[in-house]
This record gives structure tokens, C-alpha cells and sequence, in this order.
């Protein structure tokens, strides 16, 4: 099963290379009043990490949520 998933990863791995390797052109980003060009891969990159830290963070919360309403029967 580790090779499995060893294999998926590597999978993963090389789309998100391709994937960065072809799209080099900058975007423009626009909020408020500010806008600034990054590459779109780095956009990408960077909206993947923070998906993740709340993703984890939503996590989270709701164990300890649910760790405290079982304490507490």
C-alpha cells in the first residue's frame, strides 16, 4: 500500500511540475485599489498552502469540539 501511494505522490509531483513549467505567464491579481502580477503557479502554490492551514484549522476545532461534548457525557 506505501508504494501505492508512493506512486500517487509522484504522480501529484509531476503534474504540479508540468503544470508550473507551462503556465510562467504573470497574472494580475486586483484587491482594493492594490493589483500586482504574479506567475500563475506561484498563485496556485500559495492558495494550495492556505487552504491547507485552514482546512487543518477547521480540523481542528471541530475534534476539540467534539472531545470536549464527550467529556462532558
Amino acid at each position: 500500500m506505501r508504494f501505492f501511494y508512493f506512486l500517487l505522490l509522484l504522480v501529484f509531483i509531476a503534474a504540479v511540475t508540468v503544470f508550473a513549467v507551462q503556465n510562467r505567464e504573470p497574472v494580475a491579481i486586483k484587491y482594493l485599489d492594490r493589483s500586482d502580477s504574479y506567475p500563475m503557479a506561484a498563485i496556485v502554490g500559495i492558495v494550495y498552502v492556505l487552504g491547507m492551514l485552514t482546512g487543518w484549522t477547521i480540523v481542528g476545532i471541530i475534534r476539540r469540539s467534539l472531545r470536549r461534548i464527550t467529556e462532558r457525557q
